[in-house]
């Protein structure tokens, strides 16, 4: 896959996964690094349990992007919620 595909496949899987964990957007850089993160944790999660990873620019590799993004949010979260401010 090209640069822009990249680029755009990471929009649109982190502005989803993002909407879907706390239901409002991480910004636009953030959440392009954070589907294109996503695509590589998903393709890894579905290669490790014997599903084809990301396979180009089609639904399927927008859903495994969006369940690696999902899962990178979640671990995000866990980590920065822990964190407080004084």
């Amino acid at each position: 896959m090209s640069i822009v595909a990249w680029l755009v496949l990471g929009l649109i899987a982190g502005f989803i996964a993002s909407k879907i964990v706390n239901r409002s957007g991480e910004g636009v850089i953030l959440d392009i690094v954070l589907g294109i993160v996503g695509a590589f944790v998903g393709g890894f999660l579905f290669t490790f349990f014997g599903a084809a990873p990301v396979t180009g620019f089609n639904i399927y590799s927008v859903i495994v992007a969006v369940i690696g993004a999902i899962v990178v949010l979640a671990v995000y979260h866990a980590i920065a919620g822990r964190r407080t401010t004084t």
